[in-house]
């Protein structure tokens, strides 16, 4: 098995044409209401409503991936919170991160954009240097890339 780099970058993940797979951190009470979430539901408001729809159910739980296909483009979203407000447990992610590299492995995905997983709020995000240790050591054994956006740069219109 092939073993793929991690990429830490800076820039916006949506403007970067030859990505294709996405990732991010969701909670498991159905809310994308603060950072990059908010993003992910106006790009995707069907895989929202989807989305919420398992967290109503219960049947999205921490450690999950809730897989969301559409045209070319696949959204993996990694249940790493109980809650809304709760604070991201790091179990959940490794457990969630493990998965969604299966999964794309599977599907034939190569590389996968995500945003700082866990880490958005300082004072409840997870410590962003152990995330980082942990996306790194993952795709150390890994068939994907993980390009991990870790600064948000806006590209200038017409780029």
């Amino acid at each position: 098995m092939a073993r793929m780099p991690t990429m830490f970058v800076k820039g916006d993940m949506f403007a970067t044409p030859e990505i294709k797979a996405f990732a991010h951190g969701v909670n498991c009470a159905g809310r994308m209401e603060a950072g990059i979430a908010v993003a992910f539901k106006k790009r995707w408001p069907a895989m929202f409503e989807a989305y919420a729809k398992k967290c109503e159910e219960g049947t999205l739980q921490p450690g999950d991936v809730f897989v969301w296909k559409e045209g070319d483009q696949v959204v993996f979203n990694l249940a790493i919170a109980q809650e809304e407000t709760a604070k991201p447990k790091l179990n959940a992610l490794v457990t969630a991160l493990g998965k969604t590299i299966e999964l794309a492995k599977a599907d034939g995905i190569e590389k996968i954009a995500m945003p700082r997983l866990g880490a958005a709020k300082a004072k409840s995000g997870l410590d962003w240097t152990r995330v980082r240790k942990v996306i790194t050591e993952t795709a150390e054994i890994a068939p994907v890339t993980l390009m991990v956006f870790e600064q948000f740069v806006r590209q200038p219109a017409g780029e």
